[in-house]
């Protein structure tokens, strides 16, 4: 293997010297010198150094230079009512249960202008209808209308249901409101 590696005589016998003597193959060989380059300097402290294969003890000094002993900085988390903790704690062992306190939310009045208006679900309802329609005309389009045409026809009817069950409910409490007021209802002749 080395005739192959087109290495130099010296090479050659550096590295043979080496395996005589149980050593380990250098990672580069230098080919002009007899005796190996000497370090620059020690690496610098902040810098890990290569663990070798066999086992030794480090210098203190090396082991400080880690983050080994360095300390997280301490932070203070939210903190909670001991007192309250020590209430609920004892309503639980004396009573079973948890008792849970009613906080009293503040009420948050908002003016007219700040009022939203609640979607009506009834126009909620005709939009869907009118989305589901779009898209079954898309698939017919792109030539998938039968594989969406029963799901989406089934779930027109549905909102149509829903739409119907809505329609009663309104016409009904229309009908109690208009019983209140007196003279409200023409048609009804027992008023």
């Amino acid at each position: 293997m080395m005739e192959e590696s087109k290495l130099t005589h010296f090479q050659r016998r550096y590295l043979m010297e080496r395996v005589e003597r149980g050593g380990t193959l250098p990672l580069q060989c230098y080919p002009i010198q007899s005796k190996e380059p000497e370090p620059a300097s020690s690496p610098p402290a902040h810098q890990r150094s290569k663990l070798s294969a066999k086992p030794h003890l480090r210098p203190a000094s090396a082991c400080q230079a880690g983050d080994s002993y360095a300390r997280e900085k301490f932070k203070p988390r939210a903190m909670r009512d001991l007192e309250k903790e020590k209430q609920r704690l004892q309503n639980i062992l004396a009573t079973g249960k948890d008792v849970v306190e009613h906080q009293v939310k503040p009420v948050v009045v908002q003016s007219k202008e700040e009022e939203i208006p609640e979607p009506d679900r009834f126009e909620e309802l005709v939009n869907e209808i009118q989305e589901r329609k779009e898209f079954l005309a898309e698939m017919e389009a792109l030539g998938q209308g039968k594989k969406y045409r029963r799901i989406i026809l089934t779930e027109i009817s549905q909102k149509m249901r829903e739409m119907e069950i809505l329609d009663k409910k309104r016409s009904e409490e229309m009908e109690i409101m208009t019983k209140d007021f007196p003279g409200g209802n023409k048609s009804d002749p027992h008023d």
